[in-house]
């Protein structure tokens, strides 16, 4: 019989482990130092019986599976150096306007007082994230003004000089420690049967290469430029907590999360419903169905004064002075349109081709009048709101609505079908990958709040690698119009090429008992991505048609990225609403 121990998550320090011995008849449990004695005497937890892999019964005798991974030794550190090396290396690299974005908000937080922050307008990039984050680079230009002080003058508008470059890159990379910590932890909580003997086939390993080496947040912080690797890193490190039961760390990382970018808002149904279930309940009934007697009055309220301490620190200067509907307005710019500039590769893309489609057939037929129709509205590159030509507009209410109706499928199956760890991934994923599909105003950098989580799921089952192959190549793919330099081409090809043969190779060779991970059409499909960006960076502009139709290439790689990522999600969601729960009953 196939042991499924591969699908299970373990507990570094203070959960349930395998035991090493071969004749072992159980498992033990490892108890945390601070832990009293009484709970050794405990059933296990829902969630933590699922990272337990039953006796299996072989020769007459119970024999349990140690548990794989074991110490990930020298080639963690040589894998996170060897990354931050290449991060110093595209130091020099092309960086967008974000570059200016952040220099702007470093002057606007070391110069002004609080309460001008989120006042100031000087520039057209105003600061516009949580308090939590203006405090972040107001400490970073505490450092800055040594570099050099002229990047911290307000009316400075796109100063860039090579000190300034220097710090702000040296900034991101040395942040990102936080991230190879999350990584750390988190691949400290996944292990699997599949052992072997060498080192590039433990699910350890290819989930460190996966995460730190992943194309998507390497081009987007190390070239483009922003800071998301310390924020993906709080947000990993939120997960790592909650596999291991340390649930009231896992809540206050978020919640600071949160205060630092609020697109995380997105997933917040994921981390409250689990936190809800899984921890103010303390146990189910005999049929696996909720015990409501188990409900913990004083779970839920150590959690909610974790949430209001947190947004006390954040919010509160701003509460007292009155400030708070201008901060609000700052972090919800409704005004800025459906889609960005370049459309991100979501459901609005397509309804977005769609109409354009029709407005070209309309025009052909004379069923629309010229005169009447708005010019290139939503392929000028330019953000800001625009009626559809033949389908109806699109309103930030409709777009909630989409939102909170695609979210609530995989909530309700997190909270009626627990599984635990893994059931609480499925549903942040597919909370994010909804609100990516359906959001307003959505940045196609969004998708790597789906694919990082999904890289956790992708080392246990071959259905979870197969979907995150489909999703990375892709939502990698639909990055690449962020680097549109020259200069930049080659280094963006090459390290999503690398990336993704690994990401291959890697996954293949984890489940080669499995069979292919992919079918002959989603095979068909990413290989149809190679003479689509021939044809983007090579044939399109030596045509006529890049005068003429110079919005081409960036529609063509949205609709068809959407298609993609549209499969993903959809694929996901079957798998997610068809699975049958699997956790045994949590009681004392």
């Amino acid at each position: 019989m196939r042991s499924d121990t591969s699908e299970r998550f373990s507990l570094a320090g203070g959960g349930y482990v395998m035991c090493p011995a071969i004749q072992a008849s159980a498992c033990v449990r490892r108890p945390p130092p601070f832990e009293r004695s009484r709970r050794a005497h405990r059933f296990p937890s829902a969630h933590a019986q699922w990272r337990l892999s039953g006796p299996v019964r072989a020769g007459g005798r119970d024999m349990a599976v140690a548990a794989a991974g074991g110490g990930s030794g020298g080639w963690f550190p040589a894998l996170a150096f060897g990354v931050s090396l290449l991060k110093c290396l595209l130091i020099p690299t092309y960086h967008s306007t974000d570059f200016e974005v952040h220099r702007n908000w470093l002057a606007i937080t070391h110069n002004l007082p609080v309460s001008q922050w989120y006042y100031e307008a000087t520039s057209e990039w105003t600061l516009d994230y949580p308090p939590f984050f203006a405090w972040f680079e107001c400490a970073l230009s505490h450092v800055a003004k040594y570099f050099d002080p002229e990047m911290l003058v307000i009316q400075n508008l796109y100063y860039a000089s090579y000190a300034t470059v220097l710090f702000q890159r040296l900034s991101v990379i040395l942040t990102d420690t936080l991230f190879i910590y999350a990584v750390r932890e988190c691949c400290r909580c996944v292990n699997g049967k599949r052992i072997g003997k060498d080192l590039l086939e433990k699910p350890m390993f290819v989930l460190a290469v996966l995460l730190l080496w992943n194309f998507g947040l390497l081009i987007v912080d190390h070239i483009h430029f922003q800071y998301n690797g310390f924020l993906f890193g709080l947000m990993l490190l939120s997960v790592a907590r909650l596999f291991q039961e340390r649930h009231l760390e896992g809540a206050a990382l978020f919640a600071v999360l949160l205060h630092f970018k609020h697109i995380y808002i997105y997933v917040a149904p994921a981390y409250g419903v689990y936190l809800l279930r899984s921890y103010c309940f303390t146990g189910n009934k005999a049929d696996g169905s909720l015990k409501w007697s188990s409900f913990s009055f004083l779970r839920i309220t150590l959690l909610g004064l974790i949430v209001c301490l947190v947004s006390a620190l954040s919010l509160g200067p701003f509460i007292v002075l009155g400030q708070l509907p201008q901060l609000i307005s700052r972090l919800f710019p409704f005004k800025r349109g459906l889609c960005h500039a370049y459309w991100a590769p979501n459901f609005w893309a397509l309804y977005n081709a769609v109409d354009k489609a029709l407005a070209v057939i309309g025009l052909k037929y004379k069923f629309l009048d010229p005169e009447k129709m708005q010019k290139a509205a939503m392929t000028g590159g330019l953000v800001q709101e625009f009626q559809h030509t033949v389908l109806p507009s699109v309103t930030p209410f409709a777009t909630l609505i989409c939102t909170v109706v695609s979210i609530l499928p995989s909530v309700f199956c997190l909270w009626f079908k627990p599984q635990g760890p893994r059931g609480f991934l499925q549903c942040l994923i597919l909370c994010a990958l909804s609100s990516f599909m359906f959001g307003w105003h959505v940045h196609e950098k969004a998708i790597l709040l789906a694919i990082l989580p999904l890289s956790l799921l992708s080392v246990q089952r071959a259905k979870y690698a197969s979907l995150y192959l489909i999703l990375t190549t892709t939502g990698h793919f639909s990055l690449f119009p962020l680097l549109f330099t020259a200069p930049e081409l080659p280094i963006k090809i090459l390290l999503m090429l690398l990336f993704t043969v690994y990401s291959f190779s890697s996954l293949r060779t984890l489940f080669r008992k499995n069979g292919p991970l992919l079918n002959w059409l989603e095979i068909l499909y990413l290989t149809a991505l190679v003479p689509l960006e021939i044809f983007c960076e090579i044939v399109f502009p030596l045509s006529p048609w890049k005068l003429k139709l110079p919005f081409i290439p960036l529609l063509l790689s949205s609709v068809y990225c959407a298609l993609g990522i549209t499969y993903a999600w959809l694929k996901l969601y079957v798998s997610v609403l068809t699975e049958s729960a699997t956790v045994r009953q949590k009681a004392e």
